[in-house]
């Protein structure tokens, strides 16, 4: 095989020969990420109105849609607990909704197994405006019509970072399956 293509059992990084990925990395890499997204909403600058994204949310939503079968259907629940300690979120509010959102997701895998991006983006959507609608009905705060106003730029912001979070997750996805030296 070396004499018809020398190239054949190379890469970019050398000889495949000796190279596996890494089992600890494959499995660790979705979690972590999910759990890093969930706590970076606490550092940007407070402001009176929500602006900052859910962002554990997103790559939630990016993981189970861009890698699906990845993250089992229960990840939702551990994941949600982690969300639930930095949102400021009622406690468990992240733990039940997004547990529903892994169904929700689980039930369209089944009825629609082969899907282009833009259903992708447009499930990630309805998901994320009844994730922030909930929020906002059981947080704690007077639900009005001026409360919901002041969701909007949130919403709106959330719904067009998707994209961007799925770009994300497939970078991650790549990292995540890189063939290292096995010793």
């Amino acid at each position: 095989m070396e004499r018809n293509d020398p190239r054949a059992r190379t890469d970019a990084y050398g000889s495949r020969i000796n190279r596996s990925h890494s089992n600890m990395l494959a499995n660790a890499v979705p979690w972590a990420s999910i759990m890093v997204a969930s706590i970076l909403p606490v550092f940007p600058i407070a402001t009176a109105l929500p602006v900052v994204p859910p962002l554990g949310l997103l790559m939630l939503l990016g993981w189970r849609l861009v890698r699906p079968g990845l993250l089992p259907v229960w990840a939702g629940l551990p994941l949600g607990l982690i969300d639930d300690l930095f949102s400021g979120q009622p406690f468990g509010f992240a733990m039940f909704v997004w547990s529903l959102i892994m169904l929700a997701i689980e039930v369209v895998e089944m009825r629609l197994p082969w899907r282009a991006f833009w259903q992708d983006w447009f499930t990630a959507g309805l998901l994320i405006v009844g994730y922030l609608f909930a929020g906002w009905l059981l947080s704690g705060a007077q639900p009005t019509i001026h409360s919901l106003v002041a969701l909007v730029p949130q919403l709106v912001l959330t719904i067009l970072l998707f994209p961007i979070a799925a770009r994300f997750v497939a970078m991650l996805d790549r990292f995540r399956l890189t063939r290292w030296r096995a010793l």
